[in-house]
């Protein structure tokens, strides 16, 4: 059983580490290629090309150029405690995971990337900025799906049958990221793949999914999965963080619903 879960736009650069144990990411080989073809992007191709501002742009030219390898503690920190958004204030890991967490969060978790694939929870990472989404145009095609082509979801079928428990892949990745992920071939090769959905109470007494709970209901769970070691599509139904609680009757099979009442 395996989790995904997206990056964030948000580093953490600063703050004191809670481990020392780390790994190096098994697609650097790939990262450093692409950091390559980054490096030949001035900050006005940034801006365009990710829409973001000059000083954004200008920021991560800076990091491409100061990429290096190899990755260690003194260059590099490991990415759970790297990205700092809703999905990763929502796992809390800096709080809530003992060694024995961390161990299982390496089998379990993972975190699909733009620049590095698919990580490990504590695979080292240097900052970058440089969304699933991005139109780059590389050797490889027009985007940066293309370019990893079938390399991520190779390497999360290796993941899933290396992870304890069933085939199953729990998606608490967004749409942009998991795109990279080829659901259908592993669906063929007998892989269920169980997406959650997390809806809120609006104050007309609607239910819909927001955007920044849904992700912060994303990292709770993930978190969740990784402390109570669930290894079944039925444990998910437990999940009951932060107000929310399943919904059996407008659930799937496949898309497990969750909801929150306004307070």
């Amino acid at each position: 059983m395996l989790t995904l879960i997206s990056p964030a736009k948000t580093l953490d650069l600063d703050s004191p580490l809670p481990t020392r144990t780390h790994t190096t990411p098994r697609m650097l080989d790939h990262a450093e290629r692409l950091v390559e073809v980054m490096r030949g992007k001035s900050p006005e191709d940034l801006s365009d090309l990710m829409g973001i501002s000059e000083g954004l742009a200008e920021l991560n030219v800076e990091r491409f150029a100061a990429f290096t390898t190899p990755f260690t503690p003194k260059n590099a920190r490991p990415a759970l405690y790297t990205f700092d958004g809703d999905v990763y204030r929502g796992i809390d890991a800096r709080e809530r995971f003992d060694t024995r967490d961390l161990t299982e969060a390496q089998k379990t978790l993972r975190i699909l990337s733009g620049l590095y694939g698919l990580l490990r929870p504590l695979d080292l990472m240097q900052p970058y900025r440089l969304e699933m989404g991005t139109r780059l145009l590389t050797d490889r095609g027009s985007s940066l799906t293309a370019w990893w082509g079938s390399a991520i979801t190779e390497a999360v079928s290796a993941d899933l049958a290396a992870s304890p428990g069933p085939d199953v892949l729990v998606d608490l990745a967004s749409e942009e990221y998991v795109s990279a992920v080829d659901l259908d071939a592993l669906r063929a090769d007998g892989v269920r793949v169980v997406a959650p959905r997390f809806e809120d109470q609006g104050p007309k007494g609607d239910w819909k999914v927001i955007s920044f709970s849904a992700k912060r209901a994303r990292g709770l769970m993930a978190g969740w999965i990784v402390q109570r070691r669930v290894r079944s599509v039925r444990a998910l139904q437990r999940f009951d963080e932060g107000g929310y609680r399943f919904v059996p009757e407008l659930s799937s099979p496949d898309v497990p619903v969750f909801r929150r009442p306004r307070a």
